[in-house]
């Protein structure tokens, strides 16, 4: 059996793959194997939360998941990028599909370290 840290690490390294892969083939996809997919990448976001981030990089981690999900949010400027092969949908569908990734695993290490804190 792998041991957390390596388990969590392959589901982070799953997770960006398997979110890229969703933000590039988004349009081809049907609304179900796209719901699926999804699903695929929250859980393997609460799995990186819960097993591949410690305590002394939740700050770090934090940063960079609120800098990923800000990102997000410019879905509509990504899509006018155009130089005739539409580049703009298929960034602006990775970034999405990442930040479906990431979220759990920052509501994961937001309420660890919140915990954390409370505890001290």
């Amino acid at each position: 059996m792998m041991e957390g840290s390596k388990l969590g690490q392959w589901a982070f390294i799953i997770g960006v793959v398997i979110a890229v892969v969703i933000g590039l083939f988004s349009a081809k996809l049907s609304e179900n194997t796209q719901g699926t997919l999804s699903l695929v990448l929250v859980v393997l976001g609460l799995a990186v939360g819960f097993m591949n981030v410690t305590e002394k990089e939740s700050t770090q981690f934090l940063v960079a998941a609120a800098a990923l999900m800000l990102t997000a949010t410019s879905v509509d400027t990504l899509k006018k990028i155009d130089f005739g092969v539409s580049l703009g949908n298929y960034l602006a569908g990775m970034v999405t599909q990442i930040a479906v990734f990431v979220a759990p695993a920052a509501v994961i290490v937001a309420l660890k370290s919140i915990q954390s804190l409370a505890k001290d």
